[in-house]
């Protein structure tokens, strides 16, 4: 943080990927989660994804649980403020250089570096989902990173059940604590099914 060529090439790697994320439209999965949580049906949606594209479909905020945070916000790694990236990211494509916040932090896109720790009030909340949940889902996940694929495990060790729908392996697929296994699209195998059970 202390290097500001580094801090150059931070922000140059992000501005590459800016205008994606900017323009990224949520897909029928990220609807399908909105439709049950409006139902009633969510408890939590604890995501690895960091392109905001839960919250661009409707998911609330008090159901929405980023582990690696998000590419739709800036947060100053001094006081955490967060903010919109697109100021900031115009500021920087102008002047070539890094934003900094109104505090004197260093800004940066509120994801979590290589490196940085996992915030733990962000583990606590998907923890806490993972005990109340009734069900767990894992959609379109390998589950080869941790922590967050210990959190469906942990619901399934409770009894609760557990399904895996992803196309290719995962590393829970020998686990017996997954309860069904659908393999295939995600977004060809979960839509209709919540369009089914929400009928």
């Amino acid at each position: 943080m202390t290097s500001e060529a580094a801090r150059i090439e931070h922000w140059d790697f992000k501005l590459e990927g800016w205008d994606g994320y900017r323009t990224a439209e949520p897909n029928p999965v990220h609807r399908a989660i909105v439709a049950l949580e409006k139902a009633g049906k969510v408890l939590a949606v604890v995501t690895q994804n960091i392109d905001g594209l839960h919250t661009r479909a409707g998911t609330s905020a008090e159901r929405l649980v980023e582990l690696h945070g998000t590419n739709l916000l800036v947060e100053c790694v001094a006081c955490e403020r967060r903010s919109d990236p697109a100021p900031h990211f115009e500021f920087f494509r102008a002047h070539r250089k890094p934003p900094i916040c109104e505090c004197g932090g260093f800004l940066k896109p509120a994801t979590i570096s290589f490196g940085q720790s996992l915030k733990p009030q962000t583990l606590e909340r998907a923890e806490a989902a993972t005990m109340q949940a009734d069900l767990v889902v894992a959609l379109g996940s390998t589950l080869s990173v941790y922590p967050a694929a210990s959190f469906p495990l942990l619901a399934a060790q409770r009894g609760v059940p557990y399904v895996v729908i992803n196309r290719g392996p995962t590393d829970h697929d020998s686990d017996p604590a997954v309860s069904l296994r659908i393999e295939g699209d995600v977004a060809e195998i979960f839509p209709p099914a919540v369009k089914a059970a929400l009928a």
